[in-house]
């Protein structure tokens, strides 16, 4: 889509999670797509006309591009789940395809982009240089949460998700359930703790997005998530991983060697 034009737009229900904006289809038509980028997990189309298309997958949302698309074969393709489908100007259509319609679709102007209720309050991107120990050890410093939920707020470090979390407090034999402000001094500072653990989750994201890129997820491939009552992985060890709940969410963790 970067560097095309939107020569149309076929909107094949009235909403998603969320209805569509309006005058969705007028104010997409004709435009060209400036830029392309993410933050956490929403898409970011700039268009020509300053507005932003903001886009979320939801838990089962995803694009397919038809190249070459001739009038004639667009309605043979487009499947059930197709529910917008933009054509661009190198006859190629781009389907948004979401059976579970958890996703959305928003156009924003720049000043409603900067002040948007969930982007304005994210964090750092994990795998940015802004995202580094004094970072997080300041956005733990004074919370009593417990280590893991602090890293699941949004706030602190953005689209860090339940697994991963969870894979990178295994790396570093972190319990999920000590207090975030244990990894600060208290003046903020970051004790080695939070070394450790930022790199860590750089870590396990960067491996993450190396073995999923072609593949789906499995659960062979993680240290602790989805391994209940296994024994872990970590090197003369010999607990068991035990999983529990923290803010409605699924931890696996050693409490043999996370401390």
């Amino acid at each position: 889509m970067k560097g095309h034009r939107i020569v149309d737009v076929d909107v094949r229900r009235p909403d998603l999670r969320v209805p569509f904006p309006r005058r969705f289809r007028a104010r997409l038509k004709g435009q060209p797509v400036v830029a392309l980028t993410r933050r956490a997990k929403y898409l970011l189309a700039t268009l020509g006309s300053t507005e932003t298309l903001l886009i979320h997958l939801g838990m089962s949302g995803s694009f397919r591009v038809e190249p070459g698309a001739q009038d004639a074969r667009r309605k043979a393709m487009a499947t059930r789940h197709d529910h917008v489908v933009f054509t661009m100007d190198s006859d190629a259509l781009v389907h948004f395809n979401d059976p579970r319609r958890f996703g959305l679709m928003d156009l924003l102007s720049r000043r409603e982009l900067a002040h948007h209720p969930v982007l304005s309050r994210l964090g750092p991107e994990p795998l940015s240089k802004a995202f580094d120990a004094a970072a997080l050890a300041r956005a733990c410093a004074r919370r009593s949460a417990p280590l893991k939920a602090a890293l699941l707020d949004q706030s602190v470090v953005a689209g860090l998700g339940n697994i991963y979390a969870s894979e990178a407090l295994h790396l570093v034999g972190l319990a999920p359930q000590r207090r975030a402000s244990t990894i600060a001094t208290a003046a903020g500072a970051p004790r080695p703790a939070a070394y450790r653990l930022t790199k860590a989750i750089k870590q396990v994201l960067r491996t993450a997005i190396e073995r999923t890129s072609s593949q789906r997820y499995r659960s062979s491939r993680f240290r602790v998530y989805d391994r209940e009552g296994e024994r872990c992985l970590r090197a003369g060890c010999g607990g068991t991983i035990q999983r529990v709940t923290q803010a409605g969410r699924s931890t696996f963790y050693c409490s043999v060697c996370q401390r």
